[in-house]
């Protein structure tokens, strides 16, 4: 977003209202007197004139600051918050603060919310050496580049490296300064926690990542930490954090502010059982009100904006731009390799053309499938369940959203797992009802495990959990296509043991419909992807999208041959990742070109007919056609995008992507792939990645 100049941002009018009883938080960092938007070495500074000229604009335009005081009394039903309700926060206990924000608090009497971090107070004052990795991870992302505390670089005594340059204790607040600004009335003192502003070795290849969510990883050892003991840890850091508080200014803070923003639900409980009544994090889905809490999310105020940009971004929760989707399906197992050396190889290239193709998102394989039978029978990351091929997963999700700058969905079977136990593989099948009323184990195109048994849904839910717990960053799940059931399965229905999924309800009667097994797929998928949303980011729009096939759209009597319809997987998942993929459902038809034209233009005539159909279906495209052995001719695949999109079917997917042999052709994909023609903000004021 382009930044304007300060007299034009300071006598332009408001045009976005609040409605009163909502209210957003702006988190600020530093405040410089010559902090210069776009080229300045700490993108999380604001100049001091650009903060005055907000404080005036907030009051010219009737937006009222108000304190967590005024949140709280909401919250009891004593007063309802003004309209344009905003909560100012800043984070880190900077000096400046004191020197040039507090003063201007003073003047235009408006309250804020001051979070520091206890540890760099407590040990900059004794004159240890900290290092603090960079601020935010949305754009400055920790990773094996940042520095982790103890590592050296150029530090020297008394000196924290803050976003790149060192920093004594006279770059930050001390407590006779907390004690001054508290007793102001304006001031309420916040936990940034005591030694969580920092990356932990999260995986064995040395990415380091955000400590309050990351189970570390011990190299001598080749372990991670344990649940016990990561809980322990953070909980022991906030309580610490929340003891040096009140030790120096007499009264223990309420409030907890995430850094990085990084929390998840985990993290919210330890908050909680340490003392917290409220934490904020980062990234705002929507307006917040007082009852929305205990977390809140806030909008990170980036690369100095004018007052006019800040509403803008705000503006864009009340009215958010239509989201297009631009996604690559990738394989690890094209990415593995025994030979390390070779593992970095292939990730580089990769990276390099996630990075030049310019999409959304990357659904990135979990799951092991070296047979290529679709089923897992093994996967990516440390589980409870299945072998490990490769502790790869986190690696690679970690390097494409910080080096790549996509997001990252984890492509995982719902049903499709190859148990290490055969006998309780086959006890847990999905059965086919046999002619004289029997029933065996349907192993037809994937071996999948029964929806309707509870074991089941341990299974997997503990899978999607070890998933989430392993790589918190993930912005959203691909269920696989493996997620069906024929007119004869399922018979485990019939079984003493069987249940809905997710309840305790026993199946009187057997005999279910279509919509009822598509029901049921789509109460487990919710179970499942339940175990995840535990330790997944908070402050990242964590989505769901599942795979459809095209057959059921197409044809909607299909439903009783796979359990899937178009209509409530719209209604259930955020995007249905609809297989596109012409010579996939028809491997027969002519290689023409027209044929498989008509045949995209009655899919997505089909798509159309649901209100939101073209805004939440993903076209995902072949560019491989597995019938013939050979990739699609590259302007026939760019022609298929071409033509969806001329049609309004914008959001679009393609799968394979041989990254090492640049398959399919770079350009023609590219230029029916990439964003550029419909930019997503790129704005100075940030709420989600």
């Amino acid at each position: 977003m382009q930044i304007r100049g300060l007299g034009e941002a300071s006598s332009k009018m408001a045009t976005l209202q609040i409605p009163a009883g909502q209210f957003v938080t702006l988190a600020f960092h530093d405040v410089r007197d010559d902090a210069q938007p776009a080229v300045d070495h700490d993108p999380y500074a604001v100049s001091t004139e650009r903060l005055a000229s907000l404080f005036d604009w907030l009051a010219v335009n009737d937006w009222h600051p108000v304190s967590l005081d005024d949140i709280q009394a909401a919250r009891n039903g004593e007063r309802v918050l003004p309209h344009n309700a905003v909560l100012l926060s800043f984070d880190d206990g900077l000096e400046s603060f004191y020197t040039r924000a507090f003063p201007l608090l003073l003047a235009f009497d408006y309250p804020a919310l001051f979070a520091v971090e206890t540890g760099w107070i407590e040990r900059v004052s004794r004159g240890d050496t900290v290092a603090a990795a960079d601020t935010d991870p949305v754009t400055s992302p920790l990773d094996e580049g940042a520095v982790i505390r103890g590592d050296g670089g150029d530090e020297t005594d008394n000196e924290v490296r803050y976003n790149g340059r060192g920093r004594g204790s006279a770059g930050f607040v001390d407590w006779r300064q907390v004690r001054e600004m508290q007793a102001s009335g304006l001031v309420e003192v916040a936990s940034h926690t005591d030694d969580l502003h920092r990356g932990i070795s999260a995986n064995p290849q040395g990415n380091v990542e955000p400590a309050a969510l990351t189970r570390q990883y011990d190299a001598s050892s080749g372990e991670y930490e344990s649940d016990v003991d990561y809980r322990r840890r953070v909980h022991d850091d906030l309580v610490r954090s929340a003891d040096i508080i009140e030790e120096h200014t007499g009264i223990r803070p309420r409030t907890l502010v995430w850094p990085y923003g990084a929390t998840n639900a985990v993290t919210e409980a330890i908050a909680r059982k340490a003392g917290y009544r409220f934490t904020f994090s980062l990234g705002d889905q929507r307006l917040s009100t007082p009852s929305s809490g205990p977390d809140f999310g806030r909008f990170l105020v980036m690369d100095d904006p004018d007052p006019v940009a800040i509403e803008s971004q705000i503006a864009q929760t009340v009215a958010p731009p239509k989201r297009i989707q631009r996604a690559v399906q990738v394989d690890l197992d094209y990415l593995y390799d025994p030979d390390p050396d070779q593992v970095n190889a292939n990730l580089s290239a990769l990276l390099d053309r996630i990075q030049a193709m310019q999409v959304r998102t990357v659904y990135l394989q979990a799951f092991a499938d070296p047979d290529g039978d679709g089923t897992a029978s093994s996967l990516y990351f440390p589980n409870h369940s299945l072998p490990m091929r490769a502790d790869l997963f986190n690696r690679v999700a970690w390097q494409l959203k910080t080096r790549a700058g996509v997001e990252v969905y984890a492509w995982l079977p719902l049903l499709a797992f190859d148990l290490p136990d055969e006998e309780r593989q086959q006890r847990l099948a999905v059965r086919a009802h046999g002619a004289d009323g029997d029933s065996q184990a349907a192993d037809r195109d994937y071996r999948r495990l029964s929806p309707f048994r509870p074991a089941t849904l341990s299974i997997v839910r503990g899978i999607y959990a070890d998933l989430a717990r392993n790589t918190s960053g993930i912005n959203g799940i691909l269920i696989h296509d493996d997620a069906y059931l024929a007119a004869d399965e399922d018979a485990q229905a019939c079984t003493p043991e069987a249940r809905w999924p997710g309840t305790q309800q026993v199946l009187t009667d057997c005999g279910l419909s279509a919509r009822d097994k598509t029901r049921a797929l789509i109460d487990f998928s919710r179970q499942a992807v339940a175990g995840a949303r535990e330790y997944v980011n908070l402050s990242h729009r964590f989505r769901v999208a599942r795979n459809i096939y095209p057959r059921v759209v197409l044809d909607p009597d299909a439903e009783s041959r796979f359990a899937q319809a178009l209509g409530p997987f719209l209604e259930s998942y955020d995007e249905v990742a609809l297989m596109a993929m012409p010579y996939l459902d028809q491997a027969d038809m002519t290689r023409d070109g027209d044929t498989a034209s008509q045949w995209l233009n009655a899919l997505i005539d089909q798509v159309m007919r649901y209100p939101d159909g073209l805004d939440r279906t993903v076209f995902e495209l072949q560019a491989y056609d597995w019938a013939r052995e050979r990739w699609i001719e590259p302007q026939r695949f760019q022609g298929w995008m071409q033509q969806l999109v001329r049609r309004g079917g914008l959001n679009l997917a393609y799968y394979p992507d041989d990254f090492i042999t640049g398959k399919p052709a770079f350009q023609p994909t590219f230029e029916g792939m990439s964003l550029n023609e419909f930019p997503y903000s790129t704005s100075p004021l940030r709420s989600q990645p």
